[in-house]
């Protein structure tokens, strides 16, 4: 099995819960969030405008409902623009709220694609994973296998109920 089948397997396998959402740009329109989308029901793809903050934010409030949602972001650069939902809302607010409320979400992130000649630049190839495992309470899983992209989110979504995670995607290897 290839990195991409692996991808689109655990898509697909989520998306049978039908409390699962995607969200993100790119997830309905497009790239189908890299084409690992495709088969998925249009009804569970939320499209959004180009807004990482919002888009957590979004997801946050739909798993406060009972939704399942996973957050698309396809820049593992511009998750930085929505660290504060992620960090001080997302991580925090069972604690806060003394586990009244304990909204929790996937968080699929892309670093970006380094070989030539699909290098992006330095601002498209960024890594924080370091930084976010300091950041937040809840598991910053690497998936650099199709192996560990299988078991990574099989257990992401089996835990989705007790805690958020950040799952983090190789471009190179799709």
């Amino acid at each position: 099995m290839t990195y991409r089948e692996a991808l689109t397997q655990s898509m697909q396998d989520m998306a049978k819960d039908p409390a699962t959402c995607f969200i993100g740009y790119g997830v309905k329109y497009g790239g189908k969030a890299l084409g690992t989308l495709k088969a998925v029901s249009d009804a569970q793809l939320i499209e959004t405008p180009v807004a990482e903050n919002l888009m957590v934010g979004v997801a946050v409030g739909m798993a406060l409902k009972g939704r399942k949602p996973l957050v698309f972001v396809e820049r593992f650069d511009f998750i930085l623009n929505a660290a504060d939902a992620i960090v001080n809302h997302l991580d925090k607010i069972a604690t806060i709220s003394q586990r009244e409320f304990n909204p929790t979400i996937l968080i699929r992130v892309v670093t970006g694609n380094t070989r030539k000649p699909l290098y992006t630049g330095a601002t498209h190839v960024q890594d924080f994973t370091a930084a976010f495992r300091s950041m937040v309470s809840f598991p910053v899983v690497e998936c650099r296998t199709p192996d560990e992209v299988l078991s990574g989110y099989r257990t992401a979504f089996r835990e989705l109920d007790q805690h958020s995670t950040m799952l983090i995607e190789y471009k190179d290897l799709i």
